[in-house]
């Protein structure tokens, strides 16, 4: 039999279902950067206000980079840390450059830094899970 094969099948353009590369982990920032970004506008428009989204645009970076590096480099480099505590540290070292970001973007103190980034955690958990049960992402 003779068999006909499709050109995506001779060159894939991906070697797996999650690709792979440096055109990968740009999106994946960019993506996940956005998704900050959003939550931070939220979270700020209803604890302060009306603000502007540039501030949560300059923010949105900060936690994007801190999660996705110690993600992936920081519990796999320690070998006496348990994942689970693992991602407790990446979590609390996130929520940690979060605070800090926003301080300093928003102009404001630590105490309603916390706060503001207690929400922006909240923010992010519900629209996570709710674009998780919609999209089914995992």
């Amino acid at each position: 039999m003779l068999s006909v094969e499709t050109p995506a099948a001779l060159a894939p353009l991906q070697t797996d279902a999650t690709g792979g590369g440096i055109f990968a982990l740009v999106v994946t920032f960019l993506l996940t950067a956005l998704f900050y970004a959003v939550t931070l506008h939220l979270a700020a428009t209803f604890f302060i206000g009306d603000v502007p989204s540039q501030r949560a645009a300059y923010v949105g970076p900060v936690p994007a980079v801190v999660s996705l590096l110690l993600g992936r480099y920081g519990v796999d480099s320690i070998g006496f840390v348990s994942p689970g505590l693992g991602i407790i540290i990446v979590l609390l070292v996130t929520l940690l450059a979060d605070a800090i970001a926003i301080s300093v973007s928003y102009r404001i103190s630590w105490r309603p830094a916390a706060v503001l980034t207690a929400l922006h955690l909240a923010f992010a958990a519900v629209l996570g899970f709710a674009l998780n049960n919609i999209f089914g992402f995992f």
